[in-house]
C-alpha cells in the first residue's frame, strides 16, 4: 500500500464505520487500501487491515451512464453463482446509500491469482501451459452457459425474448449519452448489424465482458475467479462467444487500451476457440462473425464513453488518453466483419 490516506473515490472512515456497524468483528485494524489498475470502468480498491484483505467495487467518478453500472445487479450474480462450477469471489456487503462512500458499493472476498492482460505475461508461462489457460477459459465459459438460470435465482435477471434487439438498441442509447465527435462508419455498422439479426438459442447467464484479463488464474493454471460483471444479464450467450473472438483478434494493435494476451506462443486462434465452445457446448456457433461484429460495436461504444470520461477530466489510472484513437479501429473491424460470409452450421452432432 502507497500510504494510509483515502483513496479518490473511496472514504476508508466511512468505510470503517460501515462495516463496523454490517460486520461487527470483520475489521481489527487501521484500513488502507489502494486501487487496482487494469480496469477501464467500474472502480475496484484492494483493501486490508493488516490482517484480513478485501476488494471493494464501486462505479466510476463523474458521467455514469444509466444502468451500465449497477453495483446491486454486480453483486446478485456473483452471490448467486456462489456454488456452481463458475468460480466467484464470495460476497461479503451490498451498500446501495451514495451517501456511504460517494456511490453504492459492494465488498467482497480478494481472491489470489494473476490475470494475464499481455502477451509478455502469457509467453512467460510456455506454450504448452499458455494453451491450457486459454482453453479453460472456453470452459469455464460453456460451464456459464450450462447454469440454470432460474435453479440459482437469476430466472428474472433479464429479458431474454427480443434480447439482441435490444441489445441494438441500448448501445446506440450509450453511444448518444457519450457522443461528443463524429465517428464515421458507427451509425453504418449498428444498421448492418440490425439487418442481419440472428435468432438466439435458449437464453443463458451472459457475463458481458468475458476475456482473460477478466478471470484470475492461480500457480497452478487453475481459473480461481471470474471478474467484472458489471454487464451481467440473462440473454444470447453467443454474445460472450463473439466478444472472446473479438478480443482474440486485437493482439496487433500497438497500445490496445484494453490488453489482450491473444498473441502468445502457445495460445489457440479464434477458428480453434470456436471450435471447442461449440462441441463442448453443442449450440450452433455459424452465426459467430454477427456476434463477433456486434462485439466491435459494444466495445466501441464502451471505449467512447470511457474517451469522453477522460475528455471531462473524470478518470482514474493511467492509459486514458489513448483510447479515444482506437475507436475507429473496431469501427473499421467490425464493419469488415459483418460483411463476411456467414461460415457452415457447426454443432457437436456433425462430430
Amino acid at each position: 500500500m502507497s500510504d494510509t490516506d483515502s483513496p479518490r473515490g473511496l472514504d476508508l472512515d466511512r468505510l470503517r464505520r460501515h462495516l463496523d456497524e454490517r460486520l461487527p468483528g470483520l475489521v481489527t485494524g487501521e484500513l488502507r487500501a489502494e486501487l487496482i489498475q487494469g480496469g477501464r470502468s467500474n472502480l475496484t480498491y484492494r483493501v486490508t487491515d493488516g490482517t484480513g484483505t478485501w476488494v471493494v467495487r464501486r462505479p466510476p467518478l463523474g458521467h455514469v451512464l444509466a444502468t451500465a453500472h449497477d453495483m446491486a445487479r454486480e453483486h446478485r450474480v456473483i452471490s448467486a453463482l456462489a456454488g456452481t462450477a463458475v468460480p466467484v469471489p464470495g460476497t461479503l456487503l451490498m451498500c446501495e446509500d451514495p451517501a456511504v462512500v460517494g456511490a453504492p458499493f459492494y465488498v467482497m472476498d480478494f481472491v489470489e491469482g494473476t490475470p494475464y492482460r499481455t502477451q509478455e505475461q502469457l509467453a512467460a508461462l510456455g506454450p504448452e501451459r499458455t494453451r491450457a489457460v486459454a482453453l479453460t477459459l472456453v470452459d469455464t465459459l460453456v460451464d456459464l452457459h450450462a447454469v440454470d438460470p432460474a435453479a440459482v435465482g437469476l430466472g428474472d435477471f433479464g429479458r431474454p425474448e427480443g434480447f439482441l434487439d435490444r441489445q441494438l438498441r441500448r448501445w446506440s442509447k450509450q453511444l448518444d449519452a457519450s457522443r461528443s465527435r463524429e465517428l464515421p462508419g458507427l451509425d453504418e455498422l449498428h444498421a448492418a448489424l440490425g439487418r442481419a439479426l440472428p435468432a438466439s438459442p435458449a437464453p443463458a447467464v451472459v457475463h458481458g465482458d468475458y476475456r482473460l484479463d477478466n478471470v484470475l488464474v492461480d500457480a497452478g493454471d487453475r481459473l480461481t475467479a471470474v471478474l467484472d460483471w458489471e454487464m451481467s444479464t440473462l440473454g444470447d450467450p453467443l454474445t460472450d462467444v463473439g466478444l472472446l473472438v473479438m478480443y482474440g483478434e486485437q493482439h496487433d494493435i500497438p497500445g490496445f487500451p484494453v490488453p489482450t494476451a491473444s498473441g502468445a506462443p502457445g495460445h489457440p486462434g479464434s477458428a480453434e476457440v470456436v471450435e471447442r465452445y461449440a462441441l463442448r457446448s453443442g449450440r450452433d456457433v455459424s452465426a459467430v462473425d454477427w456476434y463477433t461484429a456486434f462485439a466491435y460495436f459494444k466495445v466501441a461504444v464502451i471505449l467512447e464513453g470511457i474517451h469522453y470520461r477522460w475528455s471531462l477530466g473524470q478518470t482514474l489510472g493511467a492509459g486514458f488518453d489513448r483510447i479515444g484513437t482506437v475507436v475507429p479501429l473496431f469501427i473499421d473491424r467490425g464493419l469488415r466483419t459483418i460483411r463476411r460470409r456467414p461460415r457452415p452450421a457447426r454443432t457437436v452432432q456433425e462430430d
